[in-house]
């Protein structure tokens, strides 16, 4: 979202709030903030309110001090944003507030009709895989910029993991990472701040979290590009603050049916019988909530997978928990999958 959009000098007059508002369309979202010459948040003046001045009198060419709101709903950004304030704010249907600094600067406006939550999660996305079971789609492309329908597969996580609030990401790089950080470098969304790491060698679905040092929130959220999933990231983070999770893996509830009648025995002595069970069994799927201090247990410069890192905390007297997946989830590793994601994506709703 554009900030110069939204804002609006004091000593404008309503003639010029109305040009603003005229020129910002989305009717959902007319809304302006007034602030003063060092860009301090001052108030707030939507449509209704010039409306309601008009009514009572007031020409086009009067100061719009005297019909803006002064109390205005904001958020403070001082390295640690009150996201339970945001969250609450969201709830009430309140589409536009600003996030100012400690002077009231405004610094950016979140839009509510696009965030469902602002998480303090800092996300890793892993992309630099050679994607050798998909060639020869990746001879000349890398997997993760290979399109389903008309939008890449890493775009579909980005914009995704932004819908959430997570802004901060970092993509790690091999293959081909000239065109995804050019991809990145030139992504639509200029909100997302993309962090490139290269990796000198192939290090592991996990080895790459050894070369940043600089995250700025306590959870990291760990994933593959090669997903395409519309899972609930808010749900995914509430159940790993409430599980009190160490780590929190996704997973992906995977049935299997027997077809014939099964003996429950011991030594050969039958107890009961089962006809035709089902079971239900939980596999990885590659999406992990990581608590920060634990990535001093990732080697530096090593090759290193994410199950390497689950089997540490198993092993340790730490705390795994695993989050079942109930909305869409591929993993797009094989032909058959990236032609099913072609078919699936006309039905998997983003909103």
């Amino acid at each position: 979202m554009q900030l110069e959009q939204h804002l609006i000098s004091e000593d404008s007059i309503i003639r010029d709030a109305l040009i603003k508002i005229n020129d910002i369309g989305d009717p959902d979202l007319l809304t302006l903030f007034v602030v003063d010459s060092n860009n301090s948040l001052l108030g707030s003046i939507t449509d209704g309110d010039i409306r309601r001045g008009l009514i009572k009198g007031a020409g086009v060419d009067d100061s719009i001090k005297d019909i803006y709101h002064k109390k205005v709903k904001f958020v403070v950004d001082d390295n640690n944003p009150d996201y339970e304030k945001m969250n609450y704010l969201r709830n009430k249907k309140i589409k536009l507030v600003p996030l100012v600094n400690k002077q009231h600067q405004i610094l950016k406006i979140l839009d509510f009709s696009i965030l469902k939550a602002i998480l303090p999660i800092d996300a890793v996305i892993m992309a630099g895989g050679l994607g050798s079971r998909l060639k020869p789609l990746t001879n000349t492309t890398p997997k993760p910029l290979l399109k389903v329908g008309d939008k890449e597969i890493i775009a579909y996580n980005f914009d995704r993991l932004y819908q959430f609030g997570i802004t901060n990401q970092f993509v790690t790089v091999n293959y081909l990472g000239e065109q995804i950080m050019s991809f990145c470098d030139s992504y639509v969304n200029k909100d997302i701040n993309f962090n490139l790491i290269e990796e000198t060698e192939y290090y592991g679905t996990a080895g790459a979290l050894s070369l940043v040092d600089d995250f700025q929130n306590d959870t990291v959220l760990l994933m593959n590009s090669d997903l395409l999933t519309n899972i609930d990231y808010e749900d995914f983070y509430k159940s790993f603050v409430n599980k009190k999770a160490d780590i929190m893996v996704a997973s992906i509830p995977y049935q299997i049916s027997l077809p014939y009648g099964i003996f429950k025995e011991e030594n050969r002595e039958v107890h009961s019988l089962e006809e035709k069970p089902s079971y239900t069994y939980y596999a990885n799927a590659g999406i992990y909530l990581i608590k920060k201090e634990l990535l001093k247990l990732v080697p530096k410069n090593e090759f290193f997978n994410a199950t390497d890192l689950l089997e540490k905390i198993i092993n340790s007297d730490r705390k795994l928990i695993h989050y079942p997946i109930r909305s869409y989830w591929l993993d797009i590793g094989k032909h058959e999958d990236y032609k099913k994601a072609q078919s699936d994506i006309l039905h998997i709703d983003f909103d």
